[in-house]
């Protein structure tokens, strides 16, 4: 029975009543009924069609071990990293026998993701912050910039900043470099020992969230490490078991030592020059794609400038830029809706530009806000980025279950930026129980101190998914990852091709460990 439109509805609803009447109508077991619902649940649920092998179901059964002995020992103690703030439970996370079989999985793609949040920003202090020419400034607001030259800069990134100083020099006049490096970490990443206080609502931490980003913008922005960034990012990611990757890109100046400063081409041109570069060293590799974005607190002018852009590196440059979104905290920024004559460009000159809108990142139900999720929708959007809010939208989620539209699943960034604290609650949980489309994916672990895609994994089967996910619920995640990727139909065949031998693999390995 397909579930997937309102006839599907239909007859779910009256095979529930049938169980019942039939239930009440019987003074016998209960038992039939309750194994027949329970079957019909299951089917249900994200993956819950898959049928699979000997070989897998003997996984499953081990896996399915592991994790109800977690899940056991959580319930005794009451200690369940999906309960607790991402940053209380890493080291929890990271000591699971489950996590590290997550780790060892293939996961396929990771499709949502931003720029310069997805490399260790512990490679940025010890690897980037140490190479010739790198310049700090200290501001009045108690935060670092950074610019290379070969010269003192003379020109202060901003006022706040009262001169520039080589790294070098400073880390001479320091006694203890290593915490002096781990004050540079701080200001790269969210991580606190006490979120809770540190970060009392979601306005505070998305203004340090987003001013992150400029910390690191004359670093990553400088055109040696913007190269090694790009090729870094792919190497940890593909460690984590990840094959391809579809990344939001603003798509910055990139400056040279001398001053020189490149534009958006060039940098697009960059990401294929490193991805190439890449692959002849990691041939199951597949690639990526850029997603041009603009952040959602411009007005309709710019991001008039902003679409025609995306249109014209999309014309120039189709198999490395999919599309177009719009970045930025959702609840402060400008609607869809306000946005819509920008947006309506490319339909009204017949061009062909894929949206990849973040829609539904919001706490407040109702609002002009929680309605980008329905305009996302409007505007024909290929993916939603998050969907937090869909379970509240009957219309919109049946339309998106009816046109096959995923959402992409970010349960720590949710977390940390504080839409829900306990991912057990996470409404993604009854989306996955009705098979909504979705894949999962870590948006910026790096701000967040994880790395890859296994945590959010982590999160996500043993959180969110309860003790009903299991291989099956994986498997189809990672399916779907490929499925709903914007690579064309010949290179999907071609990545799943590549998937399925990876898959085998690791299930053969389960098996006889």
């Amino acid at each position: 029975m397909a579930v997937g439109n309102p006839s599907g509805w239909l007859a779910l609803n009256f095979l529930l009543l049938a169980v019942v009447v039939s239930f009440l109508g019987s003074a016998l077991s209960i038992d039939e009924p309750r194994t027949h619902m329970l079957r019909k649940e299951s089917m249900m649920r994200l993956g819950g069609q898959l049928v699979l092998d000997t070989q897998e179901e003997k996984v499953n059964e081990k896996l399915m071990t592991i994790k109800r002995e977690e899940m056991t020992e959580a319930m005794k103690t009451l200690v369940f990293p999906p309960s607790m703030h991402f940053f209380q439970a890493k080291h929890l996370i990271e000591k699971s026998r489950v996590f590290n079989i997550l780790r060892k999985m293939p996961k396929g793609a990771a499709l949502h993701l931003h720029d310069f949040s997805i490399v260790s920003m512990d490679w940025l202090v010890k690897n980037v912050t140490y190479r010739p020419h790198c310049h700090i400034c200290f501001t009045t607001r108690d935060t670092v910039q950074f610019k290379f030259a070969d010269r003192t800069p003379t020109t202060l990134k901003s006022e706040e900043c009262s001169k520039w100083i080589l790294l070098e020099d400073v880390r001479k006049r320091t006694k203890n470099v290593t915490e002096f490096d781990d004050s540079l970490l701080r200001h790269f990443t969210l991580v606190t020992k006490d979120p809770e206080v540190t970060y009392t609502d979601q306005n505070v931490v998305w203004s340090r969230f987003e001013n992150i980003f400029s910390t690191i913008s004359g670093l990553v922005h400088y055109a040696p490490v913007y190269r090694d960034y790009i090729f870094r990012s792919l190497e940890e990611f593909y460690e984590d078991n990840v094959f391809y990757m579809e990344i939001r890109a603003m798509l910055f100046p990139v400056y040279e030592l001398n001053g020189e400063i490149h534009d958006k081409e060039w940098a697009v041109k960059t990401y294929k020059e490193v991805v190439d570069m890449f692959v002849k060293t990691h041939p199951e590799f597949i690639g990526i794609k850029i997603i041009y974005t603009d952040h959602r607190s411009k007005d309709v002018s710019l991001i008039t400038e902003s679409v025609h852009k995306a249109m014209d590196l999309r014309a120039k440059f189709p198999r490395m830029v999919a599309g177009f979104d719009l970045v930025g905290h959702e609840d402060t920024g400008h609607t869809l809706f306000e946005l819509r004559e920008a947006l309506m460009i490319p339909v009204k000159h017949g061009f062909k530009l894929p949206y990849f809108f973040h829609a539904g990142e919001t706490d407040w139900q109702g609002t002009s806000i929680d309605r980008n999720l329905l305009d996302a929708i409007i505007l024909n959007t290929t993916r939603i980025g998050h969907g937090f809010t869909l379970s509240k939208h009957p219309a919109v989620m049946a339309y998106s279950l009816r046109k096959d539209i995923p959402i992409e699943v970010c349960p720590i960034s949710n977390q940390v930026l504080k839409l829900v604290s306990d991912l057990r609650n996470h409404p993604v949980s009854t989306l996955m129980a009705i098979g909504q489309p979705m894949v999962i994916s870590s948006d910026d672990p790096a701000v967040f101190g994880a790395k890859g895609l296994s945590y959010d994994f982590y999160e996500a089967f043993m959180g969110i998914g309860g003790m009903s996910a299991d291989l099956r619920t994986l498997k189809q995640l990672a399916m779907n990852s490929i499925r709903y990727s914007f690579l064309s139909e010949p290179e999907k065949k071609i990545f799943m091709t590549t998937w399925e031998k990876r898959w085998k693999k690791f299930i053969a390995d389960m098996a006889t460990k």
